[in-house]
């Protein structure tokens, strides 16, 4: 796999997202602490739990692996609702996500590393989490929340950023299942502006199999979490559509900005996300 290049967009990341996630933490516990402080226990001991899974499959340094934990329990606290059950929250979603990603870029390895696009073997970094599910979790947070409900032209505001995150995560899923599937079993793809074939690894080269796996496992994320939180097939129909179009948005900027070296692939990532939420908005209050 090539080196990350532009280092301090990454660390950008980093600077938005874990403040507020923390922040958000803080506040939530302090709250559900109060009234119902199961719910405290079983998040944050999940959420550690997830982290410590990650680091056990060497899925993820260390720091990665306290960065998802986090983000995971930010992710549960937005979703928690009495009478508490952890199968109701964005767990499950979350856990879709980190299914998929570690299958995928286990399928084919050999010939991942023989192409010279396998993942590093210590997993995946902190500025790649925070990358792939921060959006999700920065979305979900109170802030966001206060910012929708007082926002004239967004109905329904907190289902809609629940839409929003949940696109965001399934958009995670399909890129990386895409790339990861796409090499193995996809043949040599097409740059996706021009359709002119490219080698394997290429910013902004997509395949047939490999998208097609990509939607499938953003349907699946985005099943699983509208079951989670008991919401309708519209909500599944938004988070789905929200995803599949920051997937193509990914490739879009891989072929473009990444390209000429004016993004990173943890920046390309994260904006994508934040197009999958975005995306979703827009239908919601359409």
């Amino acid at each position: 796999m090539k080196p990350n290049s532009q280092p301090w967009q990454s660390k950008l990341i980093l600077l938005l997202v874990l403040p507020v996630v923390g922040c958000g933490l803080v506040l939530e516990s302090y709250d559900w602490f109060a009234g119902a402080p199961a719910v405290v226990y079983w998040t944050l001991s999940l959420g550690a739990a997830l982290g410590i899974v990650t680091l056990a499959l060497r899925a993820a340094t260390p720091f990665a692996a306290l960065t998802g934990a986090a983000i995971t329990a930010q992710l549960m606290y937005a979703t928690a609702a009495t009478p508490y059950h952890a199968w109701r929250t964005y767990l499950i979603p979350v856990l879709a996500v980190s299914l998929l990603a570690f299958a995928a870029t286990r399928a084919g390895r050999t010939k991942k590393e023989q192409l010279g696009t396998a993942e590093a073997r210590h997993g995946r970094s902190s500025a790649q989490v925070a990358a792939n599910l921060g959006a999700a979790a920065l979305v979900s947070t109170g802030l966001f929340e206060s910012w929708a409900v007082n926002s004239s032209w967004l109905p329904h505001s907190a289902t809609a950023l629940l839409a929003a995150s949940l696109a965001a995560m399934a958009e995670a899923a399909a890129d990386t299942v895409s790339s990861e599937i796409g090499q193995v079993l996809g043949g040599r793809p097409r740059m996706i502006t021009t359709l002119r074939q490219v080698d394997p690894g290429t910013d902004g080269g997509i395949t047939f199999a490999g998208s097609l796996a990509g939607v499938a496992a953003a349907a699946i994320v985005a099943a699983l979490g509208s079951f989670a939180v008991h919401a309708d097939v519209r909500f599944f129909l938004i988070a789905t559509a929200g995803s599949v179009f920051g997937l193509f948005f990914d490739s879009l900027l891989g072929a473009t900005l990444e390209r000429k070296r004016w993004l990173n692939n943890d920046a390309v990532n994260f904006l994508s996300t934040v197009s999958a939420a975005a995306f979703a908005l827009i239908v919601i209050a359409i």
